[in-house]
């Protein structure tokens, strides 16, 4: 294996987990795993799964890494671009969305907001913004 370990593996449900010294990764459905099964949560770093997600399931995904982090800070990359210009996913998901799944949970601190090369797909301008959720 590149990391030059050999993990342990076992099923635990519909979830398989792979354990080596320093690292536990579990392979399966997000909303399979449970606080229990998965321990206690460092920090969130979400790139590209919020924004592949279609509305109604994001709101389940958001509602899952709540009761998942426990209140752990979270990192989260999301793009803001006119959606009916071009399909998702990437889906479009604004600040105001990321303030509605996750205000009164967390302090939410818009990091940057950059300019995307090209647009979205080459089809309209769009922005890549990353945010900080962390407990007030």
């Amino acid at each position: 294996m590149e990391l030059g370990v050999t993990p342990v593996v076992s099923t635990q449900g519909a979830v398989r987990h792979y354990q080596a010294p320093s690292i536990d990764l579990y392979a399966g459905d997000l909303f399979d795993l449970t606080p229990a099964l998965l321990g206690p949560v460092d920090a969130i770093y979400d790139r590209a799964a919020l924004v592949a997600l279609p509305l109604e399931l994001r709101r389940r995904y958001t509602a899952q890494l709540l009761k998942l982090g426990g209140g752990a800070p979270q990192l989260v990359v999301t793009y803001v671009y006119d959606q009916s210009q071009v399909d998702g996913p990437p889906f479009s998901v604004s600040g105001a969305e990321v303030a509605e799944h996750y205000q009164g949970r967390y302090r939410i601190t818009r990091l940057s907001s950059e300019a995307v090369d090209g647009g979205m797909r080459g089809k309209t301008p769009a922005l890549e913004e990353a945010w900080l959720l962390q407990r007030p």
